[in-house]
Order: C-alpha cells, then structure tokens, then sequence
C-alpha cells in the first residue's frame, strides 16, 4: 500500500481505506458516474467495500479528499503498463483517470487534482508522456483535460466498454517537455 498523500489548494489525495466505502457508495452508485466511465453503478456499501480492496488498492489510486469536510467525493489515479486503455502508450508513459459525484461537479476540483498528479509524474515518477481517454460525448471530462493542457491524439473506435457496449474513445496526451512550457 503506498503512504503518499498529495496536497492541493482544496483537496488531499490519499490511499482509499475500507471505511470510505459508505462514502465510495454514496458517490459511485450514481448511474451517470459509472456510465461516463464505462462500469456499471456500485449496488451496496459492501460492493464499493470490494472497489476498495480490489481495485482502489493499486499503487497510486487516491481519493480525493475535501480538505473541508474530510470526505472522500471521487478518486483519481495514475495508471501504467498493463492498466493503459491505449496500444499506442510507450513504457516510461502513464494514463490518469478520475471521476467525482455529481454534487461536485464544475467547481474545479478535478482539475485541481489531475494538475497535481501531473506534477508528480513529471517531477517525482519520471515519466515522459502522460495520457487521458474520455468515450464519445463525455464533454465534461474533455473540458478537464483542456484545462489542464492535455492536447488531442487520436481516436480509437470500436472499443468494448467494461459495460459490454461499444464505443469510441478520444485520447489526449501531455510530453514532459509540455509540462516543462506551461509550468516554467
């Protein structure tokens, strides 16, 4: 399990214990939640208990944490090797993924949270391109990537959806030596 906590202005991002789940559930069991990320609604406490154990315990997977209320309102990760939705990622690349309840959504808090896991492949993991893939229609999730400097790639069509459904999927992408220009 890694002991990384990251700060941002309004969030902490840190490892997902087992007692989130009611608060996992809360938030997962959403039916757009999971459908603009391809899986399917949690159904219990004890399922999103199982996310957790299962699933949220991959090396760098947080939720992400309202330093307000110290509840946790969605999860963001960094992803690499095997875990990358796309054959065209290199082997020093990663992916990040997220997604946050819908009561909280269009404050920023997102791209407050993917801009420090940025900072943390480009800085601490020494990765050299960092991806992002949103499926057809899931504008929202576009308009972080844009925020935060990611640039269009390509397409990738026919795709299988955990949900079983087909679909397309866009594909974004950060070089180090962009990172390097928007933070210098």
């Amino acid at each position: 399990m890694h002991s990384n906590y990251l700060e941002t202005e309004r969030l902490i991002l840190r490892p997902w214990h087992e007692d989130d789940a009611p608060a996992l559930y809360k938030y997962a069991s959403h039916p757009i939640i999971g459908q603009n990320g391809g899986w399917p609604p949690h159904a219990s406490v004890e399922e999103s208990r199982e996310v957790i154990r299962t699933i949220f315990s991959a090396p760098e997977t947080y939720a992400v944490v309202l330093k307000t209320t110290n509840e946790p309102v969605g999860s963001a990760g960094i992803l690499f090797g095997d875990g990358m939705h796309s054959a065209e990622m290199g082997r020093h690349d990663a992916e990040i993924g997220y997604w946050i309840g819908v009561p909280y959504w269009g404050q920023g808090l997102i791209p407050e949270a993917v801009r420090r896991l940025l900072h943390r492949c480009f800085e601490e993991l020494d990765i050299q391109a960092v991806w992002c893939g949103y499926y057809d229609g899931n504008l929202r999730s576009r308009r972080v990537m844009d925020k935060c400097g990611f640039r269009f790639h390509h397409i990738e069509t026919g795709k299988e959806s955990p949900l079983g459904d087909v679909r397309t999927e866009h594909f974004m992408r950060m070089t180090i030596q962009e990172w390097k220009e928007l933070n210098q």
